[in-house]
């Protein structure tokens, strides 16, 4: 890196601002690989994120604002003060209770609030995600997941209710409410509601794709066939997906 950054016109070039984007990117593509469990594209993702944190680490050097030796003890002192189970006399039963512990160290080194510490600019459904995890660290939380599911259909009914009634802004307030005790509802069952949903996108850009082909070989384009045409071939895809 340092060789880089001092040889090469581009590198010399670039600013944290300048990597940013890059950076949201190269994330992106690792979350990519771990839905799509490809260990191979793992370790190149993880090393291109590497190279990120060395690229910050060496323009804060040369700004005088901190070196990458001082983000490793940084983040080493913060795991010792937050493990006190490991590295105190705290004693925890489960993983909850860890989680919990966090949030306490968090609040004592001047978070003012359990929520503070989720990022503003993450993508809405990992947000509602983090937020409901956050809450239940201080013991706001439904007792069990047919407590949620009723939740979803109360959200449902009231969803459905400012649809007939043909208001927009409260329409969108209820399909967000929907969403958010659906996200919920997925914790409970312990899934990723992200990943979940991405894995429908890929299903559907695959057998969406697959249609396309098939009527091209039945010499046909899709903005000229009926609806009905185009389920029965996508119903014939996903038979043979399921089959």
């Amino acid at each position: 890196m340092d060789e880089l950054r001092e040889k090469c016109p581009w590198d010399r070039e670039q600013t944290v601002e300048t990597l940013r984007h890059m950076t949201i990117e190269e994330t992106y593509e690792l979350a990519d690989a771990i839905t799509e469990k490809n260990w191979k594209e793992m370790k190149e993702e993880l090393g291109d994120l590497l190279l990120h944190i060395l690229f910050y680490s060496r323009i804060a050097r040369e700004q005088q604002h901190f070196t990458l030796e001082e983000v490793i003890r940084g983040i080493s002192e913060k795991l010792i003060v937050r493990h006190p189970h490991i590295y105190g006399d705290v004693k925890v039963d489960n993983e909850d209770d860890v989680k919990k512990n966090w949030e306490k160290i968090k609040l004592k080194e001047g978070k003012k609030s359990v929520l503070s510490g989720v990022p503003v600019s993450l993508p809405a459904t990992i947000k509602a995600l983090r937020l409901q995890e956050k809450a239940r660290q201080v013991g706001f939380e439904w007792e069990n997941k047919d407590q949620v599911w009723q939740k979803v259909e109360e959200e449902t009914q009231e969803l459905h209710a400012a649809i007939l009634k043909g208001e927009k802004d409260k329409i969108e307030d209820e399909f967000g409410d929907l969403v958010f005790s659906l996200i919920n509802y997925a914790r409970f069952l312990r899934i990723d509601p992200e990943n979940a949903l991405e894995r429908t996108n890929k299903k559907f850009i695959d057998r969406f794709t697959k249609m396309e082909t098939e009527a091209l070989k039945q010499s046909k384009k899709l903005d000229e066939m009926t609806l009905e045409e185009m389920d029965a071939i996508w119903n014939t895809i996903k038979h043979r997906h399921t089959s």
